[in-house]
């Protein structure tokens, strides 16, 4: 029956997305469903996405921290798509309603870009630090089509990780110049402190999430590509978002990151 529901849900979720509205919990409605069965619901709404022109850029691991794990009360990880139109410029001003974000939640994270293809199963932190070209300071606006944020993880992994948005900072790092594990993030809305974490919030060090998610997502024949970001998790809890917030970031050898929010 799960089979049978894959198409029809890729569908709702897409066109959730599109029309800025949220749905009823798939868990509620169908327990059957299994994390595969959420993988390929992601699929199909990526197809139709990329029918509609936006284009595949990378990947991203989520609810990795315990924070955030406790946060959302979803205990695993999950795993979604970046496309090109879900990238904004470093320091934007992203309209709310234009950017089709619900009931959006700011989170601090290091992105990767990598310089070579990986693909699991087999990948350690080691090959993906190898991998990896650079790293930045990362705000991603995390977002869910489903009714006030009640997911689980079979939810979240249909939705696409419940990812809305994402802005990367303007430095280039190399990965093997600093312990990514012993970074120290700071968030700061509207010029007041907001949340800290260190690398190591993120399943001991960041390039251990990145390993997961390539070793994950190969499981289903996914790899890797030069080129492409990889978001590797919140170092922080979650931050609810309104228009007229103002977000930065910095991390410790890493840079700054920013953005704003408007209607």
């Amino acid at each position: 029956m799960s089979q049978d529901l894959i198409q029809p849900l890729g569908l709702e979720l897409f066109s959730a997305l599109s029309e800025g509205k949220t749905l009823p919990p798939l868990t509620e409605r169908y327990p059957q469903l299994s994390i595969d069965d959420a993988y390929h619901i992601s699929l199909a709404s990526l197809k139709l996405r990329e029918q509609a022109g936006e284009v595949l850029i990378g990947k991203k691991i989520g609810v990795t921290s315990k924070a955030v794990q406790e946060m959302l009360n979803v205990h695993q990880p999950d795993f979604g798509f970046l496309t090109d139109r879900m990238l904004y410029p470093q320091g934007s001003a992203i309209s709310l309603s234009r950017a089709g974000l619900i009931q959006p939640r700011a989170e601090g994270e290091i992105a990767f870009c990598l310089k070579q293809d990986l693909k699991g199963p087999g990948v350690t932190a080691a090959d993906v630090l190898a991998a990896t070209d650079w790293v930045a300071p990362c705000f991603e606006i995390v977002d869910s089509r489903i009714d006030d944020w009640r997911i689980k993880i079979i939810d979240t992994v249909a939705d696409n990780a419940s990812c809305g948005v994402f802005v990367i900072g303007d430095a280039r790092v190399d990965p093997n110049s600093l312990d990514l594990a012993a970074v120290f993030m700071q968030i700061h809305k509207n010029a007041e402190p907001a949340g800290s974490g260190m690398g190591s919030a993120v399943q001991g060090h960041p390039a251990e999430a990145v390993a997961w998610l390539a070793n994950t997502l190969g499981e289903y024949g996914i790899p890797f590509r030069k080129g492409e970001i990889i978001l590797s998790g919140a170092l922080a809890p979650l931050i609810p978002v309104q228009a007229g917030d103002d977000f930065s970031l910095t991390v410790e050898g890493l840079g700054s990151c920013s953005i704003r929010f408007i209607p």
